[in-house]
């Protein structure tokens, strides 16, 4: 089996499951667009390895699926893709990114202007850090996919990332919202709050958004409650909730970071429109099912489990094992909140295209190998 033809079979079942009209062999295109974006990557062996260290997954998949879930409406799919993934060099990957986005964007019919105002920030000629550039869908029921491109801030080095995202902030016109963003999300300094991600809205969306990931190192779940109350309107209590009922109260989180997004519109130039955040759950359960159970418990708690048995189809969509028979296949669930919405639930899926990761026994933390920092990306 080829890397495609995994990943192609999981985005039509994980589609089948979630209700898309008539999903059919290409769900609405798709199919095609995930296929034309992993380029030369798409018909290698799977028994040939990953085609670089991605670090879009913990088995190096260069692809990640979610379904997002708000109240009483149907969970949306979405897929995220390293488009780049088997080229030599971080700076040959994000050219062959641009390559890619651009070719999308011609089938589809959306600009790439508000990345390429930014592409000397985040695409210099020699790239330092884990990636270059991603590319997201998010598949709609009636009409084409919004696009999302991620970037990395510290393409320049992890000591100019502050620097890079409040230039990109000013250049898409969100320069006075640099200091509450600093002194809600980056309070600890260096090592500790540490700027992750960058991520643009393209085509049709009803609100463009510029987001902005921050990951916060061995921090508290009441920790996150300071990121969380850059959004106006209360709720931070909520997000502290989240955080202790997915990760199971472990306390400080240790080894790989809770993540807060942060995203700004048009709407809000100085406080941001959204605020979302991330728990990587796979390191805090013994196994696929605990994950399960704990994601289905945030959707009943947030009022968004209009179609409860979704994540079991999910699951049985993205593999033939059963949960308990691993640990890694449900990455991270993340809380959506936005000034202008309900909140959301959004469940994340490995691919497991490379590597099952046996389950674990309760109490005993996840190999060092999975302490890499990953955040979600299609949230």
């Amino acid at each position: 089996m080829t890397l495609g033809e995994h990943v192609g079979g999981q985005l039509r079942r994980l589609c089948g499951a979630a209700g898309y009209p008539a999903p059919g062999r290409d769900c609405g295109g798709a199919l095609t667009d995930l296929l034309e974006l992993l380029g030369p990557a798409a018909p290698r062996p799977l028994a040939a390895g990953p085609p670089s260290p991605s670090f879009v997954c913990d088995d190096h998949s260069p692809v990640e699926f979610s379904l997002s879930f708000s109240a009483g409406g149907p969970p949306s799919v979405r897929v995220l893709v390293e488009p780049g993934c088997t080229a030599a060099s971080l700076a040959d990957n994000g050219r062959q990114g641009m390559r890619a986005l651009e070719a999308l964007a011609a089938r589809r019919g959306f600009s790439t202007e508000p990345v390429r105002r930014v592409e000397d920030l985040f695409l210099p000629p020699v790239i330092r850090g884990s990636f270059a550039l991603w590319c997201a869908m998010d598949l709609r029921r009636d009409g084409p996919p919004g696009i999302k491109v991620y970037v990395n801030p510290q393409a320049h080095g992890p000591d100019r990332s502050a620097d890079v995202v409040r230039e990109a902030l000013t250049r898409s016109g969100f320069g006075r919202a640099w200091p509450a963003l600093r002194e809600g999300a980056l309070s600890r300094g260096p090592g500790k709050d540490v700027v992750l991600f960058a991520a643009l809205d393209l085509g049709r969306w009803h609100t463009p958004r510029l987001k902005v990931y921050v990951a916060h190192h061995d921090a508290t779940a009441a920790r996150m409650r300071t990121a969380a109350r850059l959004l106006p309107g209360g709720g931070d209590r909520d997000v502290d909730e989240f955080c202790r009922a997915v990760g199971g109260d472990p306390g400080r989180f240790a080894r790989r970071p809770l993540v807060s997004c942060l995203s700004y519109t048009a709407h809000d130039s100085e406080r941001p429109s959204g605020h979302t955040v991330h728990v990587p759950v796979r390191d805090h359960v013994p196994d696929d099912a605990v994950a399960r159970d704990r994601a289905t418990a945030a959707l009943r708690r947030h009022r968004a489990d209009a179609d409860a048995g979704a994540v079991d189809r999910a699951l049985t969509a993205m593999t033939p094992r059963r949960a308990s028979e691993g640990v890694g296949l449900i990455t991270y669930v993340s809380l959506v909140r936005s000034r202008r919405q309900p909140p959301r639930v959004t469940v994340y899926f490995s691919p497991e295209a490379y590597l099952v990761r046996p389950p674990r026994a309760a109490g005993r933390p996840p190999p060092d190998g999975a302490g890499r920092h990953r955040c979600r990306t299609a949230g």
